[in-house]
């Protein structure tokens, strides 16, 4: 059975843990301005043991992160753990996390990106709901960011199924730099790309980090599955790697059985244009016969909204009526 963590309340503890990128890479000034965020919905913020090691690349010993992963699990006073920041290897954690201990101490865990590979691994070993949404960091941001607090609270402080709509502004500037000066868009909202009704258990995440996954025991079956996928600009050609990872995870044996795919905004710097994302979509034939929907508010640009990996989704997409709703467990 799934495993649903309770939900936050106010003067709740919870725990900052580094399993990607470490704190150090966090200014002190928006670690400051995080924790005042965080402290203003009434949680208490703590730190573990080893968030502030910093490699070569930025992260920490898999040691320190497992051990620190394992307290935040462990100790009875912790009730949710947000994640630092992404990065690009919390996949080196998964052999050595022990899953019978996050089974019998099931507990909020929030972040995005590249903890990717962490939440749906959770989910395929421990039957844990995972949250994709705000780093710790997230919190440090200063404008724009009402909406990603105001679904943040809904879906990890309430229990009621959770209805999606449009920001009414995104940006994709790079903001822990300058929060002053920041550039926000129009959105042009929810778009059906191909229409359809479809229910179904909600995973996916960053598309990248989620095929880090396959041919892996941490890989979540993909049967019956309402897939949340985005993904980031890390490549020069970044429309074709998206193009390719997209075509590779429909081979997924199991991608048969996926009920409808939902896509994140993506940034301006992917140059991704309707004519291309048309091109990709079509060019797939595991895609057909499901609803589709596009310029999604989560992912890499911001605001976003918090969804559960593990929990569900229903999606309605016709040309005069897009809905997305989700919820921790069935409607």
């Amino acid at each position: 059975m799934p495993l649903i963590p309770p939900k936050l309340q106010k003067g709740d503890l919870i725990r900052i843990v580094a399993p990607s990128k470490s704190l150090g890479v966090v200014s002190e000034e928006n670690r400051r301005l995080a924790i005042r965020a965080l402290e203003s919905l009434g949680l208490r913020v703590s730190f573990g043991k080893h968030v502030e090691a910093c490699d070569l690349f930025g992260s920490s010993p898999i040691e320190a992160r497992v051990s620190d992963l394992h307290a935040a699990f462990e100790e009875p006073e912790i009730k949710g753990i947000l994640t630092v920041l992404g990065g690009y290897n919390v996949n080196q954690l998964l052999p050595f996390l022990d899953y019978g201990l996050v089974q019998k101490h099931p507990k909020i865990l929030c972040g995005f990106s590249d903890i990717t590979a962490l939440q749906n691994a959770l989910w395929t070993k421990a039957g844990l709901v995972t949250y994709s949404g705000p780093h710790f960091s997230t919190f440090a941001q200063q404008k724009g960011f009402g909406y990603t607090k105001e679904f943040f609270q809904k879906m990890l402080f309430e229990a009621a199924p959770v209805k999606t709509q449009a920001s009414p502004q995104w940006s994709d500037d790079a903001w822990y730099l300058d929060q002053e000066n920041r550039t926000f868009h129009a959105n042009q909202g929810m778009v059906a790309f191909q229409e359809g009704r479809a229910e179904g258990r909600l995973l996916g995440g960053n598309l990248g980090t989620l095929q880090l996954l396959r041919g892996t025991p941490y890989m979540p079956s993909l049967e019956g599955a309402v897939l949340l996928l985005e993904e980031v600009t890390g490549a020069a050609a970044a429309v074709e790697e998206f193009d390719r990872c997209l075509e590779s995870l429909t081979q997924d044996p199991t991608f048969k059985g996926v009920r409808a795919l939902v896509l994140g905004r993506f940034e301006t710097s992917f140059k991704m244009t309707s004519e291309k994302l048309d091109h990709v979509l079509k060019s797939k034939k595991a895609l057909e016969a499901i609803p589709i929907i596009t310029g999604v508010d989560f992912g890499h640009t911001c605001p976003f909204f918090t969804f559960p990996i593990g929990g569900f989704a229903r999606v309605v997409a016709t040309k005069n009526h897009v809905h997305l709703e989700i919820s921790d467990g069935p409607f």
